[in-house]
């Protein structure tokens, strides 16, 4: 059943496929995503939930419509958290991956490292960060300041 979903590879063996590469990429950054969200809920006011049970909402109608909105800067907080240093993990795909696996922070590596060609890796890191510069840049823009550097950011 394994090898008919393609989570492990002809051989039988799971490491070297790319499942082997999301589950290490999981397992690393999961803490990441956790924790923002477990501090947003847990700033979350439960009289809020009683009164959707007492306005007759079903759990899903609660979750939706109260627990999510309001729980919604930890998840884009975690969110943040872990596609900013996931974007540039290398050792995942190394250990975990064959030769075949390719994520750009194996690409920038390889040509930093192996083919040393400093331009392309510098050029390549560079427009890997803009590319995060921008996602944070909308992030602050819909979600404001606030919500990136908390409260202490409102008293400054």
């Amino acid at each position: 059943m394994l090898k008919f979903l393609h989570i492990v590879g002809s051989d039988g063996h799971i490491l070297a496929t790319p499942a082997a590469v999301v589950s290490g990429l999981v397992y690393n950054y999961l803490p990441f995503m956790v924790l923002p969200i477990y501090a947003s809920l847990e700033r979350l006011d439960t009289r809020l939930l009683e009164a959707a049970k007492d306005l007759y909402a079903n759990a899903a109608t609660t979750f939706f419509k109260v627990t999510l909105p309001l729980s919604a800067p930890g998840v884009v907080a975690g969110t943040l958290l872990t596609f900013i240093p996931a974007t540039g993990d290398y050792v995942n795909a190394e250990f975990l991956g064959s030769s075949n696996s390719q994520m750009i922070g194996n690409v920038i590596q390889s040509l930093y490292l192996k083919q040393r060609e400093y331009p392309a890796a510098a050029a390549l890191s560079f427009v890997l960060m803009a590319i995060i510069l921008v996602i944070v840049l909308i992030y602050i823009r819909f979600a404001g300041s606030e919500a990136l550097m908390g409260e202490e950011g409102t008293a400054i």
